[in-house]
């Protein structure tokens, strides 16, 4: 399998994923402050949406990359 049918298929599930879930978050961890030998740390959940049109413009871009690289084979 090239490496271009594998990139459109990368982009094909990321873009089914954005579009399935919508969004990811993730946990940010800060060092606020350290007072000798106590250290206060900061978790932060962020949350990232994922626009509907990247996933769909992913899928469509994978899919023309899948097609064009069937051609060329």
């Amino acid at each position: 399998m090239s490496a271009i049918k594998i990139m459109a298929l990368l982009l094909i599930i990321a873009g089914l994923l954005g579009l399935v879930y919508g969004s990811f978050s993730y946990t940010q961890e800060t060092q606020e402050a350290k007072l000798g030998p106590f250290e206060l740390t900061v978790k932060d959940k962020k949350t990232v949406n994922v626009p509907v049109w990247a996933g769909v413009a992913a899928v469509v871009v994978g899919g023309g990359l899948l097609l064009m690289a069937s051609k060329k084979s």
